[in-house]
């Protein structure tokens, strides 16, 4: 059991309508992330990776269990928890500073001077390298650099818990390696936590201190958790030839690709058994 239990997922499940019934996304996920925790959640598309990470940003309720961030119930968006999507959302006639202030205005209003607020969007602009980009529109900046201003956006709020949902999935792997390093410097510096969605199994090895292995939906659930022992800072070079980090590597791939299979074989043999016992004793009413 963690002793910092700082944010807490219980028996957590989610249930979409549907035309044909509800549909169950989620069943049971528990899960303990502790202050300061770099956490990767992986699976294959459709294992409700999204939905999770959601739940704790509050867009979506928990319609069985729940989730408690410092002891309190989520139930919906708070400036203390801040998401990066993979797309960066910015506001196409505002410069990047612009989109940063928006934020800042938003959750300091009132807190901060004017000449303080100016300060503190400076001072993240430049924790994401954008100090001399910062007066420009997102259509005169590349792609990365856009996401690099969505993390500076979602940092000048000084969330408690920073949620990534594929941040870097659409970028080349170039400038998708230069922002995994940058966000590698920031979780270092600023000792935030961090709940990362990925399908980049290297990604998760190199970025995380756990990372949460989920089981395909309907009805997806946490299949394993590999803790990463490996000590920080990392660097990726140094890595490819580090046992320690080639084992967490073999470990998430064997379950996405050798243990998944089994377990949905297991479910299909359980389902197959299910319906020849229910024709039987149908046969043996009639």
């Amino acid at each position: 059991m963690m002793k910092d239990k700082h944010l807490v997922l219980t028996q957590a499940g989610m249930e979409f309508p549907t035309p044909k019934g509800a549909f169950c996304a989620l069943k049971n996920v528990d899960l303990s992330i502790a202050k300061g925790e770099f956490v990767s959640i992986i699976g294959h598309s459709g294992c409700g990776k999204s939905t999770v990470l959601n739940m704790i940003a509050g867009l979506h309720k928990a319609t069985s269990g729940g989730v408690l961030l410092n002891g309190r119930e989520v139930n919906e968006p708070g400036p203390e928890r801040a998401v990066v999507f993979q797309n960066h959302s910015l506001l196409p006639w505002m410069s990047c500073y612009q989109n940063v202030e928006l934020a800042v205005k938003q959750v300091f209003k009132g807190q901060k001077s004017r000449a303080e607020m100016r300060q503190w969007i400076e001072h993240n602009l430049a924790l994401v390298q954008m100090t001399d980009a910062m007066h420009k529109r997102p259509d005169e900046i590349s792609g990365g650099m856009k996401q690099r201003v969505g993390i500076a956006r979602a940092l000048a709020m000084e969330p408690q818990v920073l949620l990534m949902d594929e941040p870097f999935g659409a970028l080349d792997a170039l400038t998708r390696a230069h922002l995994q390093d940058s966000v590698m410097e920031i979780h270092a510096d600023l000792k935030n936590t961090v709940i990362m969605i990925t399908h980049d199994v290297d990604e998760a090895a190199l970025l995380s201190d756990r990372i949460v292995m989920m089981t395909n939906g309907p009805e997806a659930t946490i299949g394993e958790i590999l803790k990463v022992d490996l000590p920080r800072p990392r660097d990726r070079i140094q890595m490819a030839d580090n046992p320690q980090y080639n084992h967490c590597r073999h470990e998430v791939l064997r379950f996405l690709y050798e243990k998944q299979r089994k377990v949905e074989g297991l479910a299909a043999a359980n389902k197959t058994g299910l319906a020849e016992t229910q024709s039987r004793q149908e046969k043996e009413l009639a």
